[in-house]
């Protein structure tokens, strides 16, 4: 039963990273947040490798690992940071970027000989609806100053993970999680320290708060949730993350309403239903229905096409 309930409980950590972003940077700008963040994962990765005798990965998985980390941490986690930090609510923010699945599924569409199935193009139809009500309804900005410029980094951040998912699937096959992940925050702390040195006072306002919000940001959010997934690809149990990950922006709204009483009307509590259905339907079938209905069957003794080698897991 515990084990049933590890990846809802991965979900939970992961969603708390927008609340603890939010928290952090009421001390501290954005990349100045990032820059110290990432240094203290990089220190307690490389513990951890030391500890569990994980390797580093080298040569030119050092570099694609790099590219990851800048894509996904540089990108993704600094635009999230840069739009929350400009006025834009925590569960809108993590509603933004959770719509990465469906961008993905898009571009694998676009670029390759695969369709949507009737499932898919109604998440599609959804995600889009949902996306639209939270906009239109009655959702509080911290500020709204700067709102369309949040949104634009927002866009930025799921532009960031969807093409560093993409790339550490090419580029990254057999790295070590933890020997991977150290290197992706080495990466991405060279890009925070130069921009928060650049255009930013990099002042800290040390505090209880923020020493809190470092500390769930670094040893729960980084290490801890990071174990858990981990140990369920270890398991096999990586498909149930993907089958509950939906629940990532919900579980954030609910969680910026108890602790930031970031508030929203029915539009908005409606918009984040159907997004939330929207992802599930996209992944809820890891495969893509692929145009082999129009090809005739191999004869007997012919080779196995590449396509017909990929894993459900693989295809998507």
């Amino acid at each position: 039963m515990l084990i049933r309930m590890i990846p809802f409980l991965f979900v939970v950590l992961w969603a708390s990273g927008f609340i603890g972003g939010k928290l952090g940077l009421q001390y501290a700008e954005p990349a100045t947040l990032l820059s110290l963040r990432m240094i203290a994962n990089v220190v307690l990765f490389l513990l951890l490798v030391a500890f569990l005798r994980r390797r580093l990965p080298t040569g030119k998985l050092f570099w694609h690992s790099c590219m990851v980390g800048v894509l996904l941490h540089g990108f993704y986690i600094g635009g999230s940071y840069l739009a929350i930090s400009l006025g834009m609510p925590a569960g809108l923010c993590s509603l933004l970027v959770g719509t990465q699945p469906i961008v993905t599924a898009l571009l694998l569409v676009g670029f390759s000989q695969e369709r949507f199935n009737l499932a898919q193009w109604l998440g599609l139809s959804l995600g889009f609806i949902g996306i639209s009500l939270v906009l239109m309804g009655n959702i509080e900005w911290q500020s709204e100053q700067h709102q369309w410029l949040a949104i634009m980094a927002s866009v930025f951040a799921l532009v960031g993970i969807t093409l560093g998912t993409l790339y550490q699937k090419k580029f990254c096959q057999g790295v070590d999680m933890i020997g991977g992940a150290t290197v992706q925050y080495l990466a991405a702390a060279c890009v925070f320290i130069p921009y928060a040195a650049s255009f930013e006072t990099m002042h800290i306002e040390w505090s209880g708060e923020f020493i809190f919000a470092m500390v769930w940001l670094v040893v729960v959010l980084s290490c801890c949730a990071i174990l858990l997934l981990l140990y369920m690809v270890e398991h096999g149990a990586a498909s149930s993350v993907a089958s509950v990950f939906y629940l990532v922006p919900p579980t954030t709204a609910i969680q910026a309403w108890l602790i930031f009483d970031e508030r929203f009307d029915w539009f908005g509590a409606l918009g984040f239903a159907l997004a939330a259905m929207a992802v599930y339907l996209v992944v809820k079938k890891p495969e893509l229905r692929t145009l082999t209905t129009k090809l005739k069957p191999a004869p007997k003794g012919a080779p196995i096409t590449s396509l017909e080698k990929l894993t459900d897991n693989e295809r998507l």
